[in-house]
């Protein structure tokens, strides 16, 4: 652990007071932002299927934002499951009067070709990573933000020429990106942005949950990235945290990716992956403001 708290580069109490839902946020990228957000003052409400989990990340950010003013609560919800969406965003509203901002972070898929794939396995990466989404984004519009604006954050993917090996990921994540310009036309009326951030290679708790045959896979990965590495946990937050901020009121319908450059690797272009990054290592260095970031077991 490098420090006692959140390092965010946003200036301090930047979202002081703001209603912050954020979908899987007992874990990997959803728990680092739920952190940096409540550094910066929001009150953060984790909604997911595990409450261990749940209740593990609201313990860490009650005992690392007691001096940075952010708060934190949890519900536990199955955001595929229509009429729990319903019912969790009726409660966050009731408890909290308001929600100004999503975090649509839930999600999850597993490696396997087409092929192989049933139409059970297909719909339940779709109904997690595509209308799961939609549902929460659609119930904090109809239940709060339609009335006074706010801001919803959805995460996608690297799946710009798609994701060979997680195909109906890769079908669900270009769905997502559809339904956040879609919305952010139809919602904009009402004072809501909508724009969603595209996560490339990032070294998260996610990956261990990757059959073992997939590590050298995994840590091969990294080789095809101009910037010569994997992302973090707290690069990937500190795009969100922008969207939602202030800084953004301008931006709707836009997706951000944090992924090195790896979509424009291409053949016949030249060498622009990690060898030819050895010279430049200082220039790539991550930023590291998770405090609490644990390394995925396939790197260990």
């Amino acid at each position: 652990m490098t420090a006692p708290h959140y390092r965010s580069i946003f200036t301090p109490g930047l979202l002081a007071g703001k209603i912050i839902i954020v979908t899987g946020g007992g874990s990997g990228i959803g728990r680092c932002t739920a952190h940096e957000l409540a550094a910066l003052g929001a009150h953060v409400v984790l909604v997911g299927r595990n409450l261990e989990k749940l209740q593990t990340t609201a313990a860490e950010i009650a005992a690392d934002s007691l001096e940075m003013g952010g708060t934190v609560s949890f519900h536990t919800c199955d955001i595929r499951q229509e009429e729990a969406v319903k019912q969790t965003i009726a409660a966050i509203v009731t408890a909290q009067g308001r929600i100004d901002g999503l975090v649509n972070n839930a999600g999850g898929q597993y490696m396997t070709p087409l092929e192989a794939i049933s139409a059970k396995g297909w719909d339940a990466v779709v109904h997690t990573n595509l209308t799961g989404g939609f549902l929460m984004a659609r119930e904090c519009y109809v239940q709060a933000m339609h009335e006074r604006g706010g801001a919803i954050v959805n995460i996608v993917a690297d799946m710009w020429g798609s994701m060979p090996g997680m195909g109906h990921s890769g079908a669900a994540r270009a769905g997502m990106v559809s339904f956040t310009e879609t919305a952010a036309l139809e919602w904009a009326k009402a004072g809501v942005r909508v724009n969603a951030v595209a996560p490339g290679y990032i070294a998260s708790s996610g990956m261990d949950h990757y059959p073992p045959e997939a590590g050298e896979r995994l840590r091969q990965m990294k080789d095809t990235v101009p910037l010569g590495r994997f992302g973090n946990e707290a690069e990937t937050s500190a795009a969100i945290v922008f969207l939602l901020s202030p800084a953004a009121s301008f931006i709707s319908g836009s997706v951000l990716r944090v992924d090195g450059a790896r979509p424009q690797v291409r053949m016949g272009w030249g060498d622009f992956t990690a060898e030819a990054a050895v010279q430049t290592r200082e220039a790539v260095k991550p930023f590291e403001g998770f405090h609490r970031a644990v390394t995925p077991k396939v790197f260990a």
